[in-house]
């Protein structure tokens, strides 16, 4: 199995520059980058698929020794759908975003840090008078915030 260096460091790239951008708070970048990533991944699966040969149909005769492998290419192509149904679902989740808040950034958790800062025994203890089941109304973060759907 031989991979050529050039398609590599570009995958390596395109991975690398796409983890960078996915890591940043705003979910436009974020979908940027998960679509860097996909890239990459599918150029790494094509490197690394074996030379190429003559097209994998039978009694085919192009004058190459082997036949392509079909596999590398219905691997990325399951991956480009895939990959588009991601891009599909972010983008989706910045449109709702930006629709209740006006910014795709994401911010800061309030109730995470609060929790975060909590000591192990008041965890525990905010465990034990909790103990009854929620209504679903209260965990519905737009209903808290006032903002009408």
């Amino acid at each position: 199995m031989t991979a050529h260096l050039v398609p590599l460091l570009m995958a390596a790239g395109l991975t690398a520059c796409g983890v960078y951008m996915l890591l940043e708070r705003n979910l436009t970048r974020a979908l940027l980058g998960l679509m860097m990533i996909g890239n990459g991944i599918n150029l790494l699966i094509i490197d690394v698929s074996g030379p190429g040969g003559s097209p994998p149909i039978y009694n085919s005769t192009e004058g190459m020794e082997t036949d392509a492998d079909p596999l590398a290419q219905a691997m990325v192509l399951t991956a480009i759908v895939i990959t588009m149904g991601i891009g599909a679902f972010v983008l989706a989740l910045t449109y709702r975003s930006y629709n209740l808040t006006t910014t795709d950034d994401i911010g800061d958790d309030q109730e995470a840090t609060r929790l975060s800062q909590l000591s192990d025994d008041e965890i525990i203890a905010a465990e034990e008078d909790h103990s009854e089941p929620v209504a679903p109304g209260e965990l519905d973060a737009v209903a808290e915030s006032g903002v009408s759907r």
